[in-house]
C-alpha cells in the first residue's frame, strides 16, 4: 500500500513539473550590464621652467592613454621669470589654478607640477598613487553625461550655475629648453590646452551648445574637448573628448 502511494505521488509530482515547471526555479536571464563610468578630467599645470615637472608631464602622458580619463596640460606663466619664458604657456591656465586654489579644494595651491582631478582636488602632478587615488574617488560620483549631435554638445540632464567650456588641445608638443631650470633638455607635453572658450547654460534645460568656430578652426590644435564645468572654476561634472566634424 505504501509502494502504491509513492508511486502515485511520483505520477502527481511528475504532472506538476510537465504543467508548472520546477518550483523555485527562476527563469535564466543574461548577466546584467556593467553601468557605463563617464571619463573623468584630470589638468595638470605644469611648466618649462620647473624642473620637478617633467616625471608630471610623462605620468600624465601615460593617463592619456588609459580609458575613461581625459587628460590636458595647463602650462602657466608664473615660472618665466626664472630665465625662460613657456613657449606654451597660457595666462588663461593661471587664473583657472587660481580660482582652484582659492575655492579651497584638497590639495590645491598655485605651484607646479599640480594635476587637479574633475575640479574637486589636487595631488602633486608626480604623485601618481595619490592621483589614482583621486581619479578613482571621483568615479564614485553620479555623473552627467555629455554628448556630441552634430556640431553640438548637450548634456543629459539640467543643472543649474554651470557652463560648457571647450577646449582646443595639441596631443602632443616636444620642446627643446634652452634657459632656466631645464635648460638643454627636450620635454614632451601631451594635451596641451591651446585656447578655450566658454558658453552659458540655461539652468531650466540640459545644457545645450554649438562648438565654437574658434576652437573648432585653431591653428595647432588636432583634439578637442568639451568640459560641464559648475561657474568660475568649480566642480567638473561631465567632460568628453568631441570632434568639430562628427
Amino acid at each position: 500500500m505504501k509502494i502504491l502511494l509513492g508511486l502515485g505521488g511520483v505520477v502527481a509530482l511528475a504532472a506538476a513539473v510537465l504543467l508548472f515547471g520546477f518550483p523555485n526555479h527562476a527563469p535564466a536571464t543574461s548577466p546584467a550590464k556593467p553601468a557605463l563610468t563617464e571619463p573623468v578630467l584630470v589638468e595638470l599645470f605644469t611648466s618649462q621652467g620647473c624642473s620637478s615637472c617633467p616625471p608630471a608631464d610623462r605620468l600624465l602622458a601615460r593617463l592619456d592613454g588609459e580609458k575613461g580619463v581625459v587628460a590636458v596640460s595647463r602650462p602657466v606663466t608664473y615660472w618665466d621669470r626664472l630665465g625662460w619664458k613657456d613657449t606654451l604657456a597660457r595666462s588663461g591656465n593661471d587664473r583657472l589654478q587660481r580660482d582652484y586654489a582659492a575655492r579651497g579644494i584638497p590639495g590645491s595651491g598655485v605651484y607646479t607640477p599640480e594635476a587637479v582631478v574633475q575640479g574637486a582636488a589636487a595631488a602633486v602632478g608626480s604623485n601618481e598613487r595619490a592621483l589614482r587615488d583621486l581619479i578613482a574617488t571621483s568615479r564614485k560620483e553620479k555623473p552627467i553625461a555629455l554628448a556630441q549631435q552634430g556640431m553640438e554638445v548637450v548634456a543629459s540632464r539640467p543643472r543649474a550655475n554651470v557652463e560648457l567650456r571647450f577646449l582646443a588641445v595639441a596631443s602632443h608638443s616636444m620642446v627643446d629648453i634652452a634657459k632656466g631650470e631645464n635648460r638643454g633638455r627636450q620635454i614632451g607635453y601631451t594635451n596641451v590646452v591651446l585656447a578655450e572658450q566658454l558658453a552659458p547654460c540655461d539652468p531650466s534645460l540640459a545644457c545645450r551648445a554649438p562648438i565654437p568656430t574658434g576652437i573648432a578652426g585653431r591653428k595647432g590644435a588636432d583634439r578637442w574637448a568639451a568640459v560641464l564645468q559648475d561657474r568660475d572654476g568649480g566642480t567638473v561634472r561631465a567632460v568628453r573628448w568631441i570632434r568639430p566634424a562628427a
